[in-house]
């Protein structure tokens, strides 16, 4: 029987430049040697890897937030998410603190729900989408949020009502559209307790635990 898994692998690369460099990722051509032997060109984003968080209340509704996208030109809900900004940071520790300056909500319980490359044929970027429990208001102040984020709303919605969203066509945030899937898959199948710890190794980006 064949294993389904996803493997690591890294063709050679005759040459590579980089012809932009933004302020958080950049464009990298990469002269690739392909299985035939001939060499092609191609051009990506390498980025420095995301963290989201599904935050679950106990009343079965996820914390969402509304947020203009330039590049699609649309505002569109998703849930909390945010760069890996610090080279090998924990990642549990990034998506905490988007949790809380995003929404200024934290949670006891964490979990893994998935690992999912955004866009594998154009960009590095890795994402994981944590799941978030136990919610409560976080203390002190909020985060002063600034540019397309001081515009955010905020809402929890039923899970229920953001899977038939999905399917309808209305919302369109990748990350939002795994978690929500991945957990509606996860309460039908084995439940949270079957979930990776927070804490689980990810081999896209490995980090200090």
């Amino acid at each position: 029987m064949t294993t389904i898994k996803d493997t690591a692998e890294e063709w050679e690369v005759r040459a590579t430049e980089t012809p932009f460099v933004g302020n958080k990722t950049s464009v990298r051509t990469d002269d690739v040697v392909m299985p035939g032997g001939s060499v092609v060109r191609r051009d990506y984003q390498v980025h420095p890897g995301s963290v989201a968080v599904l935050a679950l209340d106990d009343q079965g509704r996820i914390l969402i937030l509304r947020q203009y996208r330039h590049p699609v030109r649309h505002k569109l809900w998703e849930i909390p998410a945010g760069l890996l900004d610090i080279p090998g940071e924990n990642p549990l520790h990034a998506a905490q603190r988007e949790l809380y300056e995003e929404a200024h909500v934290k949670a006891e319980d964490w979990r893994v729900l998935t690992d999912v490359y955004t866009t594998p044929g154009g960009c590095s970027e890795a994402v994981r989408i944590f799941l978030a429990r136990d919610l409560s208001e976080a203390e002190g102040e909020r985060f002063e949020v600034e540019d397309e984020e001081a515009d955010m709303e905020l809402a929890r919605v039923p899970l229920e009502e953001l899977v038939r969203g999905v399917l309808a066509g209305d919302l369109h945030n990748n990350c939002l559209v795994v978690g929500a899937l991945a957990l509606t898959a996860v309460q039908a199948g084995g439940g949270v307790e079957s979930l990776r710890p927070a804490e689980a190794p990810w081999p896209a980006r490995p980090f200090e635990a």
